[in-house]
């Protein structure tokens, strides 16, 4: 799982209770049909953030964005941005621009015509757009390639020209949808940098759609998790992977293991659930959880991969299950392990590999013994 780059000091508005959110959306709804693509939506974003909107196809994430933009007339509701009712707005009368996934250049146009074009149609004198344009540029690191048409790049090239040209108008919200959808995939890591070091730079507003979870991780101050037109979770990167609410978030941020049970008891003073599992040696899991917990309570229990230690004989431990390897994935800097108990269930592992080995570590069919804390399990009631 990726983690995030932010490289200046965390941006954490949202915990401040005076600040004021720069772009409020306001119980939005939006329907073709008997569809809800957008279900009563609220959310507050901050000036400066670099929020995520992830969710799979359907979920709602791209109607969102584009309701923002002015595209969509949603059936109700407002969006605010810096204070001011833009909900009836044409596109081209709100502070926001736009970034296309497929960058939508003029191919006929140098990449200083692509960039000043906006400009152009805003009326600005010829000097002040040769200035701003030169400006662009050397913020996207191309300032000797404005000659050049978007042909002549290569795709991360043509990624910034397009950044660059929504960046021009000097726009208080900047739009990004799937803006790295496009590259491959050691294009797409370094440019993600590029992307959170220029928005850094700049300090406007980023609200950027993605279905890539580990590029909203890596990338964003804050994410927005949606399903079926719905926000389920909002949080940070790692809120969102160490503490996820609901079943569908554990699910959808990164691997998983799900343990279904019933609370057996829940001892409130040291905040930890006795919950029964056939999967765990003793038939009951531990886990932190400090809402008390009726007796009886049907619950889903989330331990990530990496949270489970792996051993040659029985451990001394909270939680403890033992089966034979029934799957190996080697992906270079860690190896995934599937596990089977002798109730059927089969527990993900993750190994990092920190001495060098042509071989996994373990072979298919040994026994092995896991073991995990009861800190490192999630309770989840929905």
């Amino acid at each position: 799982m990726a983690l995030a780059i932010r490289s200046a000091a965390p941006l954490e508005p949202w915990k401040d209770p005076a600040a004021q959110p720069f772009l409020r959306i306001e119980g939005i709804t939006k329907t073709f049909g008997k569809l809800y693509a957008c279900d009563d939506i609220s959310l507050d974003v901050y000036r400066g953030e670099f929020f995520a909107l992830l969710g799979g196809s359907g979920s709602g994430k791209s109607t969102l964005l584009r309701i923002l933009a002015g595209l969509e007339t949603p059936d109700r509701g407002r969006v605010l941005i810096d204070g001011v009712d833009v909900t009836a707005l044409p596109p081209y009368q709100r502070p926001v621009n736009m970034m296309f996934q497929s960058y939508a250049l003029f191919p006929h146009m140098s990449v200083a015509q692509n960039i000043a074009f906006g400009l152009k149609q805003d009326g600005l004198g010829a000097g002040e757009i040769r200035d701003r344009v030169q400006q662009m540029l050397e913020l996207v690191q191309m300032p000797q390639l404005g000659a050049r048409r978007p042909a002549q790049l290569s795709g991360g090239q043509r990624q910034r020209v397009a950044l660059a040209r929504a960046l021009a108008k000097q726009p208080k919200l900047l739009l990004l949808d799937e803006p790295l959808g496009a590259l491959d995939k050691r294009l797409r890591e370094r440019t993600q940098f590029e992307l959170v070091n220029i928005q850094e730079r700049v300090g406007t507003t980023f609200v950027m759609v993605t279905h890539d979870q580990e590029e909203a991780m890596t990338m964003s101050s804050r994410i927005a998790v949606m399903d079926a037109g719905r926000i389920v979770q909002v949080s940070t990167p790692a809120a969102l992977y160490e503490y996820p609410s609901t079943r569908f978030v554990a699910e959808f941020i990164g691997g998983i293991n799900l343990f279904e049970g019933r609370v057996l008891a829940h001892d409130a003073d040291a905040r930890v659930a006795r919950i029964a599992c056939d999967a765990v040696d003793g038939g009951a899991l531990l886990a932190r959880h400090a809402d008390p917990l009726p007796e009886g309570t049907a619950v889903s229990v989330a331990v990530r991969p990496e949270k489970i230690d792996v051993h040659e004989s029985r451990p001394q431990a909270d939680n403890v299950a033992v089966g034979k390897v029934r799957d190996i994935a080697y992906l270079g800097d860690v190896s995934i392990y599937h596990v089977e108990t002798e109730s059927g269930a089969v527990i993900r592992v993750q190994e990092t590999h920190v001495e060098r080995s042509s071989e996994p570590h373990y072979d298919w069919g040994e026994t092995l013994w896991l073991s995990w804390p009861a800190s490192g399990a999630v309770v989840l009631t929905a």
